[in-house]
């Protein structure tokens, strides 16, 4: 039978694994190889909803950018006919990570793209946030320059204002607060912020306020994995 490539979805959270579907299994079992973002974490969530799994009974490669020998390494395997399941670091595989790469050389080859159900910090946020889920898009990471991400966002306030459209992106973790600092600073008071923080972790919360509303409560943010909202000239009211 030609190959399926399976995209597996992984927690967003360690120590959370009643996210996953349990469907998720019956398709790891159909594996021969793996492709992952990181290789460690994905055998260490791989047995956590398989304990029976022999991990050294499989192939595993480290998807890195998905350079050309690691897409003529993925290439080899189609044509032998194998089922290559995908894995992202946390969340759905080709959403924000390198995996779209090697699925874009999946259907080049013929090969058949199993998508797989399970958590995306990018839905879930934009679900709990009660902005516009009608129009959106996710720029990923802005500049890591003050001024340079400033002018980033004053450009995202100003096409969300025009489209009425949901903007949202992310940051390294250990640069949350300078990403919410900037924010404050630039944006105008009415613009609407939901921050969205360690989604389904024991410590996740979800709020959605104000620019202005923001700056007289102004969280912590710092290590935290957070997903960023903004949505200028509309939005719920506070």
């Amino acid at each position: 039978m030609p190959s399926t490539i399976y995209l597996i979805p992984t927690i967003l959270s360690e120590g959370i694994p009643d996210t996953i579907p349990s469907y998720i299994l019956q398709a790891v079992q159909r594996c021969n190889v793996f492709f992952v973002e990181n290789e460690r974490s994905a055998r260490r969530f791989l047995k956590s909803i398989w304990k029976e799994m022999v991990i050294d009974d499989y192939k595993w490669y480290t998807i890195h950018k998905a350079e050309e020998s690691v897409k003529k390494s993925f290439l080899t395997h189609i044509r032998s006919n194998e089922n290559i399941g995908i894995l992202s670091e946390a969340g759905c595989p080709g959403i924000a990570d390198p995996g779209q790469l090697l699925i874009q050389t999946a259907h080049a080859a013929g090969a058949t793209v199993k998508p797989l159900v399970g958590p995306s910090a990018i839905l879930l946020s934009l679900m709990a946030s009660g902005l516009n889920g009608q129009q959106f898009q996710f720029v990923g990471y802005l500049p890591v320059g003050d001024q340079d991400r400033q002018r980033s966002l004053r450009l995202l306030e100003t096409e969300s204002s025009k489209k009425n459209c949901t903007q949202l992106f992310i940051e390294t973790p250990y640069r949350n607060n300078q990403m919410l600092e900037s924010l404050l600073k630039t944006c105008n008071g009415e613009t609407m912020l939901c921050i969205a923080c360690e989604l389904t972790g024991s410590g996740e919360w979800v709020k959605t306020k104000s620019i202005a509303n923001w700056k007289m409560e102004v969280p912590d943010l710092h290590k935290k994995q957070v997903v960023f909202l903004m949505l200028a000239g509309g939005g719920i009211s506070n």
